[in-house]
């Protein structure tokens, strides 16, 4: 483990240290025909070119670059080349990168507030969720990130994660008992796994089959996406539907202010709509792959006890009010507008 981390290290010092050779970040000294400077962007996610969110983000830059006569160009990287999201973050605030696509959990690692989204059962329903990453919350979240480099530009629905596993169907909080979880790295998945009994084993995504082959891990927590990589290992699919935690495509800060107002409400206007297609591409995505893993024989396990685990998350409810009142007050925020 710490010698492949240590060589995704060594890869993106090397990436970042090519990018900046080629000038630094997208900002070029020529100009497009309606005399505005030109941005050659570069964009990271860490999913497949047959992803929607790839498929997505591709048709959403060629809009852009028509839209701006050219004055601002997407490459996106995907398939995690430039290694975590984390890196990604960490590459873009030392000027090699321009954009990526994150998980509202990894952000939640640069300012606490953005942990309010990953709380357990935060939203009431999938209405509430588009209620209030469309709103004004989500544009207020955006800017909470602007000292540290970069800030946020749309979101894109990644649906409501739940628990899967290989041998063991989850119908209750005490069925997770002795159960080792794999979790994003987010200490807000991690609390919420020690608030319903099981243990949080912090692994990449990469990482997840293997595990659950070899049986170091028990199962994950996810969306229904995931098993379009991990049906071969999955018996059951339970929707607890603990949390709905949004993608963001960020974008480097220097780059928003070098830009024209024009180009700013091309970009705006632009991830607004791709964010509101995206929806129902994020639906047929959902019952394409469920689909695919259910004739794969999973199990899809739809009588959860979803009070039962809403009450055993409420110590977390509890420790935000305490511990991190600027996290909760968006908690409050988001509760209000359901």
């Amino acid at each position: 483990m710490r010698v492949k981390k240590f060589l995704a290290g060594v890869l993106c010092a090397v990436f970042l240290c090519s990018l900046a050779a080629c000038g630094g970040q997208g900002i070029g000294g020529e100009t497009n025909a309606d005399g505005e400077k030109v941005f050659h962007l570069r964009l990271a996610h860490g999913l497949a070119e047959d992803h929607a969110v790839h498929i997505a983000m591709t048709a959403w830059a060629e809009e852009v670059e028509r839209r701006s006569n050219g004055s601002i160009t997407i490459q996106i990287f995907p398939n995690g080349t430039l290694g975590s999201e984390t890196d990604t973050i960490t590459i873009m605030r030392a000027g090699g990168l321009d954009m990526a696509k994150v998980s509202a959990a990894v952000m939640g690692n640069f300012k606490d507030e953005w942990n309010a989204l990953s709380a357990p059962y935060v939203f009431n329903d999938q209405q509430h969720y588009y209620n209030v990453m469309d709103g004004e919350i989500a544009q207020d979240m955006y800017m909470l990130t602007e000292d540290a480099g970069f800030i946020g530009l749309t979101w894109l629905d990644s649906g409501s994660r739940s628990f899967y596993t290989a041998n063991t169907p989850i119908r209750t909080p005490a069925d997770l008992n002795g159960l080792k979880i794999r979790t994003m790295d987010s200490q807000m998945a991690i609390d919420m796994m020690n608030a319903l009994g099981g243990s949080a084993m912090v692994m990449s995504y990469s990482e997840i089959y293997t595990g659950m082959q070899q049986g170091n891990i028990s199962g994950a927590e996810n969306n229904v996406t995931a098993l379009r990589d991990h049906s071969d290992v999955t018996q059951y699919y339970c929707f607890d539907e603990h949390t709905r935690i949004p993608d963001v495509i960020i974008l480097s800060t220097d780059v928003w202010n070098a830009m024209s107002e024009n180009q700013r409400q091309i970009l705006k206007d632009t991830a607004a709509e791709m964010t509101d297609a995206y929806k129902q591409a994020w639906t047929d995505f959902e019952n394409e792959v469920l689909e695919a893993a259910v004739n794969n024989g999973v199990e899809l396990i739809r009588d959860v006890d979803t009070a039962a685990f809403q009450e055993a998350c409420q110590s977390i409810y509890t420790s935000l009010q305490a511990n991190s009142p600027a996290v909760y007050a968006f908690v409050e925020r988001i509760q209000n507008a359901g």
